[in-house]
């Protein structure tokens, strides 16, 4: 059983950065894949990244590459998700979220993973 936490939420100004974090609890944190999802109003959650248990391999969603990054702590039990140049699309309840075994393909799906985290709000004002 792993339990997540997310943190780091905020209101912000377009072009502002964010780092949210998600900490989990258990000792077998190191072996899971973690990800983040968000979820807009009115929209369906969707994939933004993620990174494998050894933290050797990380994927993103396209339209946050190259100003999104995901980073683990395995020490920490805590999985980072470092958000610059954000735009007033980023906004979202974002979520993490932890899977055992996965394939590359189901690290981008929603059903990949078992557990979930409440979520923090991000809002990006223009």
């Amino acid at each position: 059983q792993v339990q997540l936490v997310e943190s780091g939420g905020g209101l912000v100004q377009a072009g502002d950065s964010l780092r949210l974090s998600c900490a989990a609890s258990g000792r077998t944190f190191s072996s899971y894949n973690m990800g983040w999802f968000r979820q807009a109003p009115g929209k369906e959650r969707e994939f933004v990244a993620a990174i494998r248990w050894s933290g050797g391999s990380t994927l993103y969603e396209d339209s946050v590459k190259g100003r999104f990054t995901i980073s683990r702590d395995n020490a920490k039990n805590t999985v980072y998700l470092q958000m610059n140049s954000l735009k007033p699309e980023d906004t979202a309840v974002y979520y993490c979220a932890a899977a055992a075994l996965q394939t590359t393909a189901t690290m981008r799906t929603k059903s990949g993973y078992n557990y979930w985290g409440q979520g923090t709000q991000v809002t990006v004002s223009s």
